[in-house]
């Protein structure tokens, strides 16, 4: 599958002596590497996998990766936050470097608007190297003027890579759904996300270190010293800011990292992997180019029409979990006809009242009640839970939360967890990546992680009464209620309407 979608990227593939992902010797002459080199060891031909579900501990290990990174650590982020965690994981960036790591930030552009002050700087670090990809050089300071200039190459502006990787030593990966900000290590007020990231080790590691390789590589991935340079000791000034920010978050207690000491105490990077589901994984990846063009690249050489090929072998079940569900035509019906033959269809998405993005939640309700006709079983996740309280689905301690997360399950043993919505946008417009794994103690894992956000405790339930009306089964008060308005702002109704008015599906 991986070559199938390599051979849709613009120009040549990177090969392994000249390019940039690390030799076998050098993986082994790391700490990182030899821990994973033992492990894999009884597990020939297969990779080590971990669901990572508490944005706590994804964050951690996150971390804790970074202090343990000996030649090399790659990042790929569609966005790089503000926030109490930021500032750790970029402290710890500069820290690595300094001790001769070789760090490779890519990021997206259009997130990285407003931001080339402090990139600059951390990219003045003679051991760091910013990137971000399909760059505009006009109106970078603000997100209005930003996409103001752009709009004659909207076209190709439309498009962005939603990649996200943590690499370090080509021994150890991290790809899933979330970005880098306080919300998604659950650290943000008033709302977090939940979301669902991958730790990987083995052979499938190498496949992620090409893909990041071959996105650092492109031409659309671009020096950031092209559009802003700071003084060469700019990277300095950074480093006493952010340690000054976080000897005062030691000071007053900050009670998120007072609650992850308690948790986690000061635990070394090898104590944070836990149990390995050890099975066979596949790497997939949108080639780079797809972001290039102005025409829609062709199915099969896409990461969706990849997963696609899945769905004819189905047995009993598909989960989707999906921060924006926009099935469109197309989707809604192949969806159906599953349902239709007797294989149990569920979607978790996000309610209208929870959703960060109304106007997507607005094209998914024109498809709601033709999947609900057809026996589909929708999910949309609440935003307030009893008690700010939702471990069930990887949130504590917030009163506000939002599903982030994107993965699909096939059956019982097959599992995709990645960057990738079931929407328009990253089947058409982003680049996305994820990892395909076939482990039953993995999807169930999984399973028991969605099945408990699919609660009414958690969740509203969409279905049809007997007149074909919609309404809405939730637990209130420790009691089932069926709702016959859906729940939301009034600015978040009229959005929704007014996305569905414009016809924006193809867009969202």
């Amino acid at each position: 599958m991986v070559l199938a979608l390599l051979a849709g990227c613009a120009g040549t593939p990177v090969p392994r002596e000249h390019g940039l992902a690390l030799r076998e010797a050098e993986i082994r002459g790391t700490w990182l590497g030899q821990w994973a080199r033992q492990a894999a060891a009884a597990h020939e031909g297969r990779s080590g996998f971990a669901l990572l579900a508490r944005g706590e501990e994804a964050f951690v290990l996150r971390a804790n990766l970074a202090e343990q990174a000996t030649r090399r650590l790659d990042v790929q982020t569609y966005l790089l936050g503000e926030g109490q965690t930021v500032q750790v994981l970029l402290h710890r960036l500069i820290g690595a470097a300094e001790r001769g790591v070789e760090v490779r930030l890519l990021l997206d552009d259009l997130t990285a608007t407003g931001q080339g002050d402090r990139l600059a700087a951390l990219d003045r670090h003679p051991n760091i190297q910013v990137r971000v990809f399909n760059p505009w050089p006009l109106g970078r300071n603000h997100l209005v003027t930003r996409v103001l200039f752009a709009l004659p190459a909207m076209r190709r502006q439309h498009r962005r890579m939603h990649n996200k990787t943590w690499i370090v030593d080509n021994a150890v990966a991290i790809t899933g759904g979330r970005n880098l900000g306080d919300e998604y290590f659950n650290a943000g007020e008033p709302r977090n996300f939940a979301d669902i990231d991958l730790l990987a080790v083995g052979e499938v590691v190498d496949d992620l270190s090409l893909s990041f390789d071959l996105y650092w590589n492109h031409f659309l991935s671009q020096p950031l010293a092209r559009y802003h340079i700071a003084e060469p000791e700019a990277w300095r000034g950074l480093f006493v800011e952010l340690s000054r920010h976080l000897a005062e978050q030691r000071d007053s207690d900050s009670p998120y990292f007072v609650a992850l000491r308690a948790r986690y105490g000061a635990a070394a990077a090898d104590t944070l992997f836990r149990e390995l589901h050890w099975a066979e994984g596949q790497a997939l990846w949108d080639p780079p180019g797809k972001a290039a063009g102005r025409q829609r690249s062709p199915l099969e050489e896409t990461l969706f029409g990849v997963l696609l090929d899945q769905l004819p072998e189905l047995e009993s079940r598909l989960v989707i979990v999906s921060a924006y569900f926009v099935p469109a035509e197309q989707g809604t019906a192949l969806l159906a006809r599953l349902a239709e033959s007797g294989i149990r269809v569920e979607v978790i998405t996000n309610s209208l009242e929870a959703t960060d993005n109304a106007w997507v939640h607005g094209a998914y309700a024109t498809r709601r009640r033709a999947l609900l006709e057809n026996g589909v079983r929708l999910h949309e996740l609440r935003s307030r839970q009893p008690n700010g309280e939702n471990a069930g689905i990887g949130i504590t301690g917030s009163s506000l939360s939002s599903l982030h997360s994107k993965a699909v399950s096939f059956d019982e043993d097959l599992v995709f967890i990645g960057s990738f919505n079931a929407d328009p946008r990253s089947v058409i417009w982003n680049t996305e990546v994820g990892v395909l794994v076939e482990s039953e103690p993995l999807v169930t894992e999984f399973l028991a992680f969605v099945e408990a956000g699919m609660t009414p405790s958690l969740s509203y339930l969409p279905g049809l009464d007997g007149a074909g009306r919609l309404y809405w089964l939730t637990e209130l008060d420790g009691r089932l209620a069926r709702l016959a308005r859906e729940p939301g702002s009034v600015r978040a109704r009229f959005l929704a309407w007014l996305s569905g008015v414009l016809g924006l599906e193809p867009w969202l």
